[in-house]
């Protein structure tokens, strides 16, 4: 039985970019606030400014290439996926709403047959 291996930041140099990121972050949501007297572009351009920064130092981290990576092989596997033509998309949408038409009379027969069995043939408090 093999484990999953568990990825941390190892380097103290990523550690300190994911620090500072954080705190970038923490520090634009407190500009944005404690700039209250301001205009409100002002607040919303020093928000959006740190938070600028904050990715950018993020991205320059470990796990930050990894996450571009990841991003990269997710889109290089999406051009590889065959999708339908627009006529077998339209097949499989009208099977979809038959298959839901019919169950949703299958169910309401369903139900009426229970209805008519319980309350008119066992309790008889119909007719």
């Amino acid at each position: 039985m093999t484990q999953a291996q568990v990825e941390t930041v190892s380097t103290g140099a990523d550690k300190a970019k994911l620090a500072v990121a954080a705190l970038l972050v923490l520090g634009a949501v407190a500009a944005y606030y404690l700039l209250g007297q301001q205009d409100a572009w002002v607040r919303v351009l020093a928000l959006l400014g740190l938070l600028l920064v904050a990715v950018v130092v993020f991205f320059t981290s470990e796990p930050g290439r990894q996450l571009i990576g990841f991003g990269r092989e997710a889109a290089r596997e999406v051009r590889k996926v065959v999708w339908p033509s627009r006529k077998e998309a339209l097949q499989m949408t009208g099977y979809v709403f038959a298959f839901v038409v019919v169950m949703a009379l299958f169910l309401w027969l369903t139900d009426k047959t229970l209805e008519w069995v319980l309350y008119d043939l066992i309790l008889g408090w119909r007719g």
